[in-house]
């Protein structure tokens, strides 16, 4: 790691060092931060793919070894989320559509996982990469509000993709145009109702980010408290006590993002919103 990060020395620049991502295209030369639309985290890339590989990887596994009679630990877990997932989407969503469930399964897995990334000691995946001349590591992808957005975004397009497909086109419009107030007051029903509209993805991925962002950088202040010997058995249980509440976190807020993804799905598909 970089003088820059170096707890003792300049805590303020540990911090902003481990806050900054690992930048390539069009980035501040200076500042390392990106500086255009053309700019790429490659750090919340990579461990984002990986994740997603994972879970690609495990459940061809799994898909090629199921038992029926005799599940194995791993098919219990899975089929313990399957089923925990399965009863959030009756709860809340109206009718059946074949693609809620994976969809919903998918996200639940992949968001906690990447928060999950937030348990790994801030300073070690970062020191092993600048061991390989890499001077910048984020390994929270939902640390990054490239992550969240491009995840809410997702959802957005589908939500206008249902509401399309359900309403049809002029049923999605006149949502637009008489609701909330009625025909009299068009200009102020489609302001409203755009806000509204808008305000899905964004709360969706400030909601994510807001919360593991300041996760993040509590373990970090945890971790600058490794100023001596002395002060070891503090931060080592400090860790740990947050380190076991920011479990909650992690899973609650994967648990947050899967089941609003369902709710405003189901808000698409329901005729009478």
């Amino acid at each position: 790691m970089s003088a820059e990060g170096t707890p003792a020395s300049n805590p303020v620049g540990y911090i902003q060092h481990h806050l900054q991502n690992l930048c390539a295209g069009n980035c501040d030369p200076v500042t390392h931060k990106a500086a255009g639309f053309w700019a790429f985290n490659l750090d919340t890339l990579f461990f984002g793919w990986v994740l997603a590989g994972l879970i690609m990887y495990f459940s061809y596994r799994l898909g090629k070894s199921l038992q029926s009679g005799t599940p194995t630990g791993f098919q219990n877990v899975i089929e313990a989320i399957v089923d925990f997932v399965n009863d959030q989407i009756k709860a809340v969503f109206p009718g059946s559509n074949p693609i809620i469930g994976p969809l919903a399964f998918t996200i639940f897995v992949w968001v906690f996982l990447m928060n999950a990334m937030d348990l790994v000691p801030v300073d070690l995946l970062p020191w092993v990469a600048s061991g390989i001349g890499v001077d910048y590591l984020k390994v929270v992808p939902t640390t990054d509000l490239s992550t969240t957005f491009a995840l809410a975004l997702s959802v957005f397009i589908l939500i206008i993709y249902y509401n399309i497909k359900v309403k049809g086109l002029w049923g999605y419009t006149k949502q637009f145009l008489f609701h909330p107030f009625g025909k009299f007051l068009i200009p102020v029903n489609v302001v409203m109702t755009a806000i509204e509209e808008v305000a899905k993805p964004v709360s969706l991925a400030l909601r994510l980010f807001g919360n593991m962002f300041a996760g993040e950088l509590l373990f970090l202040l945890i971790a600058l408290l490794s100023f001596g010997w002395y002060v070891l058995p503090v931060q080592v249980a400090l860790g740990s006590l947050w380190a076991i509440f920011h479990i909650l976190v992690i899973t609650l807020q994967a648990f947050i993002f899967m089941l609003l993804t369902v709710v405003f799905l189901g808000m698409a598909h329901a005729d009478d919103h």
